[in-house]
């Protein structure tokens, strides 16, 4: 079955992944495009470097045009953030990206994007799904991809310049220019080399770059900006002499940093500091947006600003909603994806990371120093998150303690309130705790937030013994 989650249609190469899902996840998006009349405004399709990633978008281009719509596809991959540029520039009405953004290799999905460059709500997402599961695969219409190539319904385009040209218009590159930072790119190997070097030559960068080939299993690691998965990384910085280290997820809209003295710096550490940095050094004003597993110091740096922090569900469509309604100058997420003000409508690591570039140029300040400063004026917070892999029958019994009877864990710290808004999150006087379900994997993940890491770590081990699951997680 086609199962559309937080960050699109997720599933396992060959298991739901397949050529014939793809195939109706493209009729039913195509069909309704025609039900709107938006056929011939068309579609912009790209893909990342994933196994198989190419041919589904080949496939799901096929059946597009077979339907009736125009396709403009982006004939090399390409990041996710570069689809959702295309599709607010050429004013269309749909995007779709092929990728598992960080899901482990063995996954694959696609990203469906609507007008403006916005991820996909579940008013679109679940009509969706439910008329691609209906549909009968061989009423399925099917144009050869070289013949819609041909008599022009599918449509090569390259909109890599425009959206670089996008993102360098929007930063002081001539701040950059004047300190001649040293950096290190891992894009783990995923789709953000190209354009993260052209970013950063541009603004005059030293580059030294590592896992950058082209590597359908991400060097056996999960593409996603942990401290696990960064530890090359670190050490580059280190023998490098580096300002600072940069990478990407698999699919380039998330970002990881580690700072010069090799140290990994959280996803919540960088929201933060940007935030302080575009109220304190470019004078913006603006809410924040955060989802429900997301560090509450942002709240302190908005509250000291005279500014508001917004608290969302999880899922980028959720932030995108909540800064659009609130005009916010930024928002983001735990797991290191974020968005600005004035760019496009959704995460973006290409972006985050030259807006990070500037922030150190124009402090003239080192990572590690301004993270310092951050924690002597608004206060530390740390974040200690796991997860562990669910079978049906654990989720369920999860499912039916924590959201159905509501049997919550005893914690050391004076609970403030509980909400289920997006899981089960409890509120505590100096910190709080989440357990929540992935909206992409069989997986259930609990995160805290307390003063201190080890306190952070010991609201998780509470909560998870309570759940019944294994403290450490057994890998």
């Amino acid at each position: 079955m086609i199962k559309f989650g937080t960050g699109g249609w997720r599933a396992v190469i060959g298991e739901d992944f397949t050529r014939a899902n793809i195939e109706r996840v493209a009729a039913a998006l195509a069909r309704r495009m025609v039900r709107e009349g938006s056929a011939d405004k068309g579609i912009c399709v790209g893909y990342d470097r994933r196994f198989l990633s190419r041919e589904a978008c080949i496939w799901f281009s096929q059946v597009m045009a077979g339907e009736g719509v125009k396709v403009w596809f982006v004939n090399l991959n390409c990041p996710t953030p570069q689809i959702m540029y295309t599709v607010k520039r050429m004013e269309l009405p749909y995007g779709a990206m092929v990728t598992a953004s960080h899901n482990p290799a063995i996954w694959n999905g696609i990203k469906l994007f609507t007008a403006g460059g916005r991820d996909a709500t579940e008013d679109y997402t679940l009509p969706i799904q439910e008329e691609a599961n209906a549909i009968c695969p061989e009423e399925i219409r099917v144009l050869d991809f070289e013949k819609a190539l041909a008599g022009g319904t599918i449509e090569f385009t390259d909109p890599r310049d425009a959206y670089l040209d996008s993102i360098l218009s929007q930063i002081r590159t001539d701040e950059i220019r004047k300190r001649h930072p040293r950096v290190v790119l891992d894009p783990m190997f995923g789709v953000s080399l190209t354009g993260l070097q052209t970013i950063l030559y541009t603004c005059r960068c030293d580059v030294d770059v590592i896992n950058d080939r082209h590597d359908a299993f991400f060097g056996r690691h999960l593409p996603a900006p942990t401290p696990a998965t960064l530890v090359d990384l670190q050490q580059a910085v280190l023998e490098h002499r580096a300002d600072v280290g940069i990478a990407t997820d698999g699919d380039a809209d998330r970002l990881g940093i580690v700072d010069e003295k090799g140290r990994y710096v959280s996803a919540n550490e960088v929201l933060v500091l940007l935030y302080y940095y575009l109220l304190a050094f470019r004078g913006w004003k603006g809410a924040a947006v955060r989802n429900i597993a997301t560090t509450h110091l942002l709240d302190r740096v908005a509250e000291s600003y005279e500014q508001k922090c917004i608290e969302v569900p999880v899922g980028f469509k959720h932030i995108s909603a909540g800064m659009e309604a609130n005009n916010a100058i930024i928002g983001g997420e735990s797991s290191g994806g974020l968005t600005v003000r004035g760019h496009i409508n959704g995460k973006d690591g290409l972006y985050a990371a030259s807006l990070l570039l500037e922030m150190l140029c124009v402090t003239g300040k080192p990572m590690s120093e301004l993270i310092l400063e951050i924690y002597e004026r608004f206060g530390e917070a740390h974040m200690a998150e796991f997860d562990w892999a669910l079978t049906p029958e654990s989720r369920e019994r999860i499912e039916q303690q924590i959201m159905i009877r509501r049997e919550l864990p005893s914690l050391p710290l004076e609970v403030e309130k509980v909400s289920f808004l997006d899981g089960c999150k409890i509120y505590l006087k100096d910190g709080w705790v989440i357990i929540r379900f992935s909206g992409t994997e069989p997986r259930v993940r609990i995160f805290a937030e307390a003063e201190t890491a080890a306190q952070a770590e010991d609201l998780v081990r509470t909560a998870a013994e309570h759940t019944g699951l294994p403290f450490p997680p057994v890998s």
